[in-house]
């Protein structure tokens, strides 16, 4: 079980990012329909991204520990044994994914806020 290294979080975090975008905004032009044709409450876009965000990642990670983004670059998110993660630190990841200043733990712990609190590590599959 071997820890990825900051290139390879970097290309997931690329990759899901991307995805994550265009999903939210995908979801925010819907939402926009019924905003103008139905009179809907208009939404701000960035709860959509958080919305999204929250599900992508713990859709993916809950069924098959991986996001598109890992599976680009072989990796996986596993618990400290080396198990698959159980679903409270999956859901756990992926709220605290939502804090803007989860990645700047990296500096000082050498992983993510998410991964440092919830006791999983992304390592290569």
């Amino acid at each position: 079980m071997k820890n990825v290294g900051d290139g390879t979080r970097i290309l997931n975090f690329l990759v899901d990012g991307i995805l994550v975008f265009f999903l939210s905004f995908a979801v925010f032009k819907y939402w926009n329909f019924y905003v103008v044709n139905w009179h809907f409450k208009p939404i701000n876009f960035w709860w959509f991204i958080g919305g999204v965000l929250f599900v992508y990642y713990s859709f993916f990670e809950m069924i098959w520990a991986r996001t598109p983004g890992k599976w680009v670059s072989s990796s996986k998110v596993v618990d400290r044994n080396g198990n698959k993660p159980s679903v409270i630190q999956v859901i756990g990841r992926s709220l605290l994914r939502l804090i803007i200043i989860d990645f700047f733990f990296n500096a000082f712990w050498g992983k993510p806020l998410h991964d440092k609190l919830t006791k999983t590590e992304v390592v290569e599959a």
